[in-house]
């Protein structure tokens, strides 16, 4: 999948030139766990020739503590400029007064709309040590690897809100918009990822009810005559999310709207054991923003007490989708995938006999693996 970021020959590599990561550490554990993504990029960085310069910003509710608004313009034109964002997390009850448009999450929506952000690409991965984790029973849990392609920048969450007071009534709506275009960009990208997996796309929408979703069906039908290598089938989002607990190895690429997108990548991590293990990528026009999909947990803050591997899992997405840096990437994940077999976990992963470290430890575990492997790699000169 060809990189979107306006600096693509940095991002491919050619020649020497830093790759420029704009960090947005945000609110809650996001400070914690993109500290520890920064250590594993500056762990590649020390041990190879790429070089990684990383510029933190506000954004989030530090953002609007700091600057009064979510996302400031020195935050916007720093993102717009870079080779790739990483973002920790946003929000918490101390905004959650302030309206709609004027919380940490607005600052989000509206980032991704000005760098063109339209597609988000959540990859759901079952690690072998981590099966007795999952919600589900192992038989159904082992060898799950999905990517569920969400639209990102239409449907319900950008089209009209409305609230009203009518003969003594209070209403609310939402309206849920799309367009063949729209539908069309996000589809493609999704047949792509099909095309380079295991050649089947599952289209998920609700075309039995909603006049979007019937839209969305035709387009993706049309789009799917064009791509016989690739398996389509259509699916109703109730009976998608009925599968993703009954049989998700069904699954390969999995493609639906921004709402339906949101609620089963959420539902699907409980497959995966817990949403501190999922990263994810915002693709589009701009440059890519990669972030976990856990929340900002303000109860956890401080604590080092966070799951990193998100975050962590979250870099090795950004060095092989932006920066084409596939050994690197596959090292990091192959890194955590050690420390897990080793029994190693944070405490929300912890299971009896396991041992228990923080956010801190866990990197540090993972650092040194990390190390140990490009110590093995004769590409980073230091022979077996």
């Amino acid at each position: 999948m060809p990189d979107s970021s306006s600096s693509s020959a940095k991002a491919n590599g050619e020649g020497n030139s830093a790759r420029r990561i704009v960090v947005l550490a945000g609110d809650g554990i996001g400070p914690e766990v993109t500290s520890a993504a920064i250590t594993l990029l500056k762990n590649c960085a020390a041990v190879s020739d790429h070089r990684f310069e990383i510029v933190e910003m506000p954004f989030g509710g530090i953002a609007i503590d700091r600057c009064g608004k979510p996302l400031p313009i020195e935050t916007l034109d720093a993102c717009r400029s870079a080779d790739a964002i990483l973002l920790g997390a946003v929000g918490g009850p101390k905004w959650d007064s302030l309206p709609l448009d004027k919380r940490p999450e607005s600052g989000l929506l509206g980032l991704r709309k000005e760098l063109g952000l339209y597609v988000n690409l959540r990859p759901i991965r079952v690690r072998p040590a981590l099966v007795g984790v999952s919600a589900l029973r192992p038989e159904r849990a082992q060898g799950v690897d999905i990517e569920i392609v969400r639209e990102l920048a239409g449907g319900i969450y950008f089209g009209e809100h409305r609230s009203e007071v009518a003969n003594g009534t209070e209403r609310a709506s939402d309206l849920e918009s799309y367009t063949a275009q729209e539908i069309e960009r996000v589809a493609r990208f999704a047949f792509e990822r099909a095309t380079h997996r295991r050649k089947k796309l599952t289209s998920v929408d609700k075309a039995n009810v909603l006049a979007s979703s019937g839209l969305w069906r035709r387009v993706v039908t049309e789009l799917g005559a064009k791509h016989s290598e690739v398996k389509l089938d259509h699916m109703y989002v109730d009976n998608a999310a009925l599968q993703l607990v009954i049989a998700p190895q069904n699954f390969d690429v999995l493609l639906t709207s921004n709402m339906f997108g949101d609620i089963l990548s959420d539902g699907a991590a409980g497959v995966a054991g817990s949403l501190g293990l999922i990263p994810s990528m915002s693709w589009g026009l701009g440059p890519s923003l990669y972030e976990p999909i856990h929340g900002s947990a303000p109860l956890l803050a401080g604590r080092d007490v966070a799951c990193p591997i998100g975050a962590i899992s979250s870099v090795a997405m950004l060095l092989r989708e932006s920066f084409g840096l596939h050994r690197e990437a596959a090292a990091v994940e192959s890194a955590v995938d050690h420390v897990l077999e080793s029994g190693i976990r944070t405490p929300d992963l912890a299971a009896p006999g396991d041992e228990i470290v923080g956010c801190s430890g866990f990197t540090a575990r993972v650092g040194d693996a990390l190390q140990e492997r490009f110590s093995h790699d004769e590409r980073y000169g230091w022979g077996v």
